[in-house]
């Protein structure tokens, strides 16, 4: 069963008013692999999770969440 990692990363930015850039450099990424993570074509690492909870003020499981199929 291969299951999916879905994230709310755009959301929570767009909610708090940021840039991709802003969010960017707050997490020491790139513009671009924030927009990959937004449109769900990368995945993370838990280092980086971990960084967008401490940024966003909210655990782990408010801005990904793991999508089993049915």
């Amino acid at each position: 069963m291969a299951h999916t990692i879905t994230n709310r990363v755009k959301e929570l930015r767009t909610a708090r008013a940021m840039t991709q850039e802003q969010l960017a450099e707050a997490t020491g990424v790139s513009r671009q692999s924030i927009n990959s993570i937004e449109r769900n074509r990368y995945v993370p690492s838990l280092e980086l999770a971990l960084i967008f909870a401490r940024v966003f003020g909210c655990p782990t499981d408010d801005i990904f969440s793991l999508e089993t199929p049915e």
